[in-house]
């Protein structure tokens, strides 16, 4: 193998790692302890909710907060790392999730998610905010 090849294999291998105990977080915290779901965001981040677009800390939590108890999971994770040309040399991972939630004990409906996460360095350690988030139901049949 070439060590480009090697290379992108290590990067595959620590943005799987990096999506899988993401997505565990999420949605535990989406299900469990929504008010803090926006310290998950960066400060400019943006969300797509079935088309409606959301940006910034504020209006995040307000959004976040004004959806109804959910129980989300999630039956299909993807995950590659995005080529450092593509964003400045800032390390980030693009996540794609679909499955099932139930809104408020309403009927299950199906969706996929996708994130961008991008790596942000503390003095401890690095921690993966949500830089862009999209979500759309997937209600063929309705």
């Amino acid at each position: 193998m070439s060590s480009s090849t090697v290379e992108f294999k290590v990067l595959a291998d620590q943005a799987c790692k990096a999506a899988e105990e993401f997505i565990h977080i999420y949605y535990e915290t989406m299900d469990k302890r929504r008010t803090v779901l926006p310290k998950l965001y960066m400060d400019t981040a943006s969300l797509t909710w079935n088309g409606n677009a959301v940006s910034g800390q504020k209006a995040l939590a307000e959004f976040l907060e004004s959806l109804p108890a959910s129980e989300f999971t999630v039956t299909m994770l993807d995950c590659q790392p995005v080529h450092e040309e593509a964003t400045q040399g800032q390390a980030t991972v693009l996540v794609v999730t679909a499955g099932a939630v139930r809104f408020d004990g309403n009927r299950q409906r199906f969706f996929n998610q996708n994130f961008l996460l991008t790596a942000q360095a503390t003095p401890t350690n690095t921690v993966w905010k949500i830089a862009g988030d999209c979500f759309r139901f997937q209600d063929w049949d309705s």
